[in-house]
């Protein structure tokens, strides 16, 4: 196969990638969401609480995910891709099936950071691969048909795991006489794990590396030192990378000051929820991500510019992550809030809720792609109106119907509908960060976008409903009342992108425009 037929624009290895790569991203959030349905299972047998959940859902994961997301972004941005998305599908394939072999709420942790740590490498690859491989004119429909895979995926792990739960449970009631005394939720991470790990070498031969900056004719020379160049960026993420620079006492002293600020309000979370694994695990993460913040300014003056001085970017990175915050912390509870409120079962639940998430996430995001495209074409900031129309209006009305709605179909009904609303985010978000950084820095820019969904989106939306739902618990309410009201509450969050998204579009036409006379008059060759 030619270079020339591989690095064809929308041509056959293009659909090829893509394709695979939706079946990746589907393996993904099958790995992810599955906690979602064992999660009863899981705290009956840990002995464990809504917010432990919470924690092991979002923050255990998305910590590690985004952390460890910002180097593997600077290794797709030099490396070969699809190796990459190869390595970190059968890493995170492992943990998710050694998850099946955990016998505390500690070692389930542990293998929660490594299935982070391994799903990191994926979509700033994938980002950066697909933007060489279609035309800008397609990119965020393009990017809305992988990111479909989130959501088939979250609705094949409801299903998986309802169906694995309920067939183990009702066929070993005594786990003690089943194969190696597994239990149902157990038997569930392992029978979603293995195939992941085949799949990871269906990519690595049939996914084609690209020319980098291809679609745009911007073409990047790849680099002679990747992984000294990753190896950078993960000391980027610590002080140390502070110290051989100019004023580097200045640029030491701002850091103690923001660790400290870090620690203190880490420490009062801590005193007013009694969670240390969380805020210690939050707060880690929030200073490395601060530090790499603050070194980026040093090492890549241009990328910091563009990312960060940058006010179409600044409010879209504040509006974004406040869609899945709500997003993530319904993902985690529903299966929950279904079985207090409404009676069913986990096989139900997973098939009903499943193809309810798979079906209406599909049309979702890849409605919120298309029509945030054709709006462009009229609109500069069009891309960012369709997320506020779903991310926000559609997503308002489908959660409050959802939650109390007495009917469970009528709820059913509700439930389609906010999946439909707030998946229509994705592709535009992904693609509004991309258009704002050169092709050389796509897949940074795309994990410190995915670094904001997952720090403040997933890392903080599920543990925060859990824990307004034991507050209200230990109050006396009832377990489905408790799950219901505080469902209710975190819609609150929603008001800050239906601010940010019209403070992004009223800058984006300026911005986008001058990408490239910026990163020149900032010294970049071009």
């Amino acid at each position: 196969m030619s270079e020339e037929k591989n690095s064809e624009v929308g041509g056959y290895h293009a659909k090829i990638a893509l394709s695979l790569l939706v079946l990746v991203y589907i393996f993904n959030f099958i790995d992810r969401q599955i906690l979602s349905i064992l999660a009863e299972d899981i705290k009956a047998d840990l002995g464990i609480s809504n917010s432990d959940i919470g924690f092991l859902f979002g923050t255990a994961f998305g910590v590690f995910y985004s952390v460890v997301g910002i180097p593997m972004g600077k290794l797709a941005d030099s490396w070969n891709r699809k190796n990459l998305i190869s390595i970190g599908l059968a890493f995170w394939s492992l943990m998710t099936f050694l998850s099946g072999t955990a016998k505390s709420f500690l070692s389930l942790s542990i293998y929660r950071f490594g299935v982070g740590i391994g799903e990191s490498s994926a979509s700033p690859s994938a980002y950066s691969l697909l933007s060489d491989y279609f035309s800008p004119k397609v990119r965020a429909t393009v990017l809305s048909i992988y990111s479909s895979g989130l959501y088939i995926g979250a609705g094949i792990g409801l299903f998986l795991g309802g169906a694995i739960l309920d067939t183990w449970n009702s066929a070993y009631p005594d786990y003690t006489q089943a194969p190696f005394g597994l239990k149902g939720w157990q038997a569930a991470f392992m029978g979603v794990g293995l195939p992941g790990i085949l799949l990871s070498v269906i990519t690595f031969f049939f996914i084609k590396e690209p020319v980098r900056g291809l679609s745009e004719g911007i073409v990047t020379e790849p680099s002679k030192e990747p992984f000294k160049d990753t190896f950078k960026e993960f000391i980027g993420l610590t002080p140390i990378s502070l110290l051989s620079k100019k004023e580097s006492l200045k640029s030491i002293g701002i850091n103690a000051l923001m660790g400290f600020i870090i620690f203190v309000l880490c420490f009062a979370l801590y005193n007013l929820t009694g969670d240390f694994l969380q805020w210690t695990a939050w707060g880690i993460g929030t200073y490395l991500v601060s530090t790499w913040i603050q070194s980026l300014s040093k090492r890549d003056v241009v990328a910091f510019m563009l990312m960060f001085k940058s006010k179409a970017a600044i409010y879209s990175f504040i509006a974004f992550p406040c869609i899945p915050f709500v997003g993530y912390a319904y993902s985690a509870f529903t299966p929950s809030f279904y079985i207090n409120n409404h009676g069913m079962s986990a096989l139900e639940i997973g098939t009903l809720i499943g193809l309810i998430t798979a079906i209406g996430s599909f049309i979702g995001v890849i409605g919120g792609g298309y029509f945030g495209d054709k709006l462009r074409e009229r609109y500069v900031g069009g891309r960012l109106y369709v997320i506020f129309a779903g991310g926000v209006l559609i997503t308002l009305v489908g959660c409050f119907g959802m939650i109390y709605a007495e009917s469970k179909n009528i709820s059913l009904i509700f439930n389609f509908i906010y999946h439909i609303g707030s998946s229509v985010y994705v592709g535009c978000a992904a693609t509004t960060v991309t258009n704002l950084v050169l092709p050389r820095m796509r897949a940074m820019a795309g994990a410190f976008f995915i670094l904001t969904l997952s720090m403040i989106g997933l890392a903080l939306g599920p543990y925060t409903l859990g824990r307004i739902s034991d507050a209200f618990e230990s109050q006396g309410y009832a377990a489905g009342d408790a799950m219901q009201t505080s469902m209710a509450l975190i819609l609150i969050i929603l008001i800050i992108p239906s601010i940010a998204l019209f403070l992004a579009a009223k800058n984006l036409k300026e911005d986008e425009e001058s990408v490239t006379e910026r990163a020149r008059a900032l010294g970049e060759i071009i």
